[in-house]
């Protein structure tokens, strides 16, 4: 049996029911299996037993109360996984599903894309199963406050630098900052995805979105390619879908799906100029379901209940570019089938582990271009990371300063998996060579630290 089955087998046998976090791993180490045969330091000083244990898990109570005076109680977590290479850095979720496997799976994850983006950042996840849907202003802020009551003694600026993730968006980063700063008396960057005017970093809200659009693009260079003409399907309807369409617009494709939990909408005519102001208006400013799009553009389908890529499957849409946008394990082998036959030739994922397994292998045998999320969204903690530079220097960068360093780490991040993946014998492997890439930093900051 091979090191990294060891390994594996370990992983499953001491937390047997996450099963989010078995797949994760999985997919990291079936990759490292060449760099432990390169290198049998990694396995003396059991780096792969120790890269898949983290730091510390830190699950509390949160209670608070709602505005009818009942209290309610909710569960609050941070997996502060790995901080060989820089301080812990990684987003808070606020959304029923949080458990401490997705947020294991997630954290892992964020190690490597940390890595990937060459900033000094370690890997870290958190959040509560509390759902900011239904919920008013005020009892947002006040489940806000209770959980920073908990929080704050594991964070800071050198510690540990949260962001926000689904259901944590700029308003929750607000009340949190604010209390934060109140019950220290710290104006520090202790928080990313801050407002412009106390801290924040502009393009912050587009990055993920934006730079998954980036790495697609140097994707499809490879193949003499670019977004100019292409049919683009985009599932979810948040932050990273909203900005993955508007930068795909400027490149000249034509976006044709959103989607929420409820309902997928297909415009083939393309979801631009004041189509796209609507939707950004419909979720961020009245919070509505996507549904209502197709209320107000007649061309535009409705399908209840259903994904883009069930939409794909039992409609067959022609589609030459996937950005999975939404969630983990959206794509499953059958879906990832129907999309090879609509004519798609590149899948860039701006969820964290959108497709399944079995998904990734019909990509990979079918020759499509596939960017896994930890190099395909690395923009988003990127630009995390150039916020926390900022706020460590005083100051504040343009617009386009910050996009054009985006651009670049994006492009970097492309050549490193490239270059990793040629020189391990995967050449053209993105998934191998992500990880590799990602791993060989962390690891062998680890092992310069010895045994801690």
């Amino acid at each position: 049996m091979s090191v990294i089955s060891e390994v594996m087998d370990r992983v499953k046998e001491r937390d047997p029911y996450q099963f989010e976090f078995h797949q994760a791993a999985q997919e990291v180490l079936e990759s490292l299996e060449v760099t432990a045969k390169k290198h049998p330091e990694f396995v003396r000083a059991r780096i792969y037993d120790r890269i898949v244990e983290p730091d510390r898990a830190i699950v509390f109570r949160v209670p608070w109360v709602d505005d009818k005076g009942d209290v309610q109680v909710n569960r609050g977590y941070r997996i502060q996984f790995n901080n060989a290479i820089g301080p812990y850095k990684g987003g808070l979720r606020f959304h029923p599903s949080v458990n401490l496997s997705i947020l294991k799976f997630l954290g892992f994850e964020q190690i490597f894309k940390n890595s990937l983006t060459t900033l000094p950042m370690g890997g870290a996840k958190g959040g509560s199963d509390f759902d900011p849907k239904g919920k008013s202003d005020d009892e947002v802020m006040r489940f806000c406050q209770a959980f920073v009551r908990e929080l704050y003694r594991h964070i800071g600026p050198d510690v540990d630098v949260p962001a926000g993730d689904i259901g944590v968006g700029g308003r929750e980063i607000g009340y949190m900052f604010g209390y934060y700063k109140k019950i220290r008396n710290d104006h520090t960057g202790v928080l990313t995805g801050k407002g412009l005017e106390w801290g924040g970093s502009l393009i912050r809200p587009e990055a993920t979105g934006y730079g998954c659009v980036y790495f697609a693009a140097e994707m499809l260079t490879t193949k003499g390619q670019s977004f100019a003409g292409k049919t683009v399907a985009i599932s979810g309807s948040g932050n990273v879908a909203q900005y993955a369409m508007e930068k795909v617009n400027q490149l000249g494709g034509r976006v044709i799906s959103l989607c929420d939990s409820s309902s997928t909408i297909v415009d083939e005519q393309g979801i631009c100029g004041e189509k796209c102001d609507f939707v950004l208006d419909l979720k961020n400013q009245r919070r509505g379901r996507i549904s209502e799009y197709a209320d107000k553009y007649a061309g535009a389908a409705c399908f209840i209940g259903d994904s883009i890529w069930d939409v794909i499957k039992s409609n067959g849409l022609k589609v030459d570019v996937a950005l999975p946008c939404a969630t983990q394990n959206e794509i499953d082998g059958e879906q990832a089938a129907a999309l090879v036959k609509s004519g798609c030739l590149c899948v860039s994922e701006g969820a964290n582990m959108p497709s399944t397994p079995e998904a990734i292998r019909v990509y990979q045998d079918a020759n499509m271009l596939y960017g896994p999320g930890k190099a395909a969204n690395a923009g988003g903690v990127a630009t995390s990371g150039l916020e926390m530079s900022q706020n460590s220097m005083r100051l504040s960068w343009s617009r386009e300063e910050v996009d054009g360093r985006l651009l670049e780490i994006m492009k970097n991040i492309h050549k490193s998996c490239l270059d990793a993946a040629e020189a391990y014998g995967k050449k053209g492997d993105y998934v191998t060579g992500a990880n590799i890439a990602g791993f060989l930093k962390v690891a062998n900051a680890m092992l310069a630290y010895g045994i801690v």
